[in-house]
């Protein structure tokens, strides 16, 4: 069963590929979780993407796809694993196809988690984090005890900059840019997938599972 998540920042892909992972017994791999292994490891690939990543740059396509690829061949992956925040965009994607191609792979499913671009924003700007210990909390959705401490630490709650809904507009923006086109990309290849990600977590989960089980 081999997945790959898509869905605009703050739609909840990650924690569904998380419940994906645990429920399938297989990994859920990010970029970000790839980056730092190698990188933690002193691998020749995590050594080429610290050397960009330490500038600031953008890691070229070509060295993220051999960092995926690479991932993809390890034991653990055999049974299968879900792609999170990869690919990214058309170059991304039609690289990993041509890289599992050569090894007689192809991906199953890509899975798009839908929400509308104003519950994002709603959704993000409801966030607040402790600026203690760093733990997350909803003002909706998973409110604190206490108005603006959090319950674990007692640590002041702060909107961060990255959830203002300026900034989750900006991400927005380039997603549609960027990211969206995939859809279509996935659509041609007939594996793509589309749920509701505006429900509650358990029934976007079970929709994912009804596809995954059909």
């Amino acid at each position: 069963m081999k997945i790959v998540m898509l869905g605009a920042p703050g739609a909840g892909k990650g924690t569904q590929a998380k419940m994906i992972s645990s429920k399938y017994g297989i990994p859920h791999i990010s970029t970000g979780d790839i980056f730092r292994a190698n990188i933690k490891e002193n691998t020749e690939l995590g050594q080429k993407a610290k050397e960009y990543m330490d500038k600031g740059l953008l890691v070229p396509d070509e060295l993220v796809v051999d960092l995926v690829v690479d991932r993809l061949a390890q034991d653990d992956a055999k049974k299968g694993y879900v792609l999170d925040g990869f690919p990214r965009t058309i170059p991304q994607a039609e690289a990993l196809t041509a890289a599992l191609e050569k090894i007689g792979e192809k991906l199953d499913y890509a899975i798009d988690v839908d929400v509308p671009d104003e519950n994002i924003i709603s959704r993000m700007s409801g966030r607040r984090a402790c600026v203690n210990c760093g733990g997350t909390y909803h003002i909706k959705y998973n409110p604190t005890k206490k108005e603006g401490v959090c319950d674990a630490c007692g640590g002041e709650l702060i909107l961060r900059d990255d959830d203002k809904p300026e900034t989750v507009k900006q991400r927005l923006t380039v997603y549609h840019e960027q990211t969206q086109p995939l859809i279509d990309y996935y659509t041609k290849e007939g594996i793509l997938k589309e749920v509701d990600g505006t429900v509650d977590l358990d029934e976007v989960f079970n929709s994912i599972v009804e596809i995954l089980e059909q």
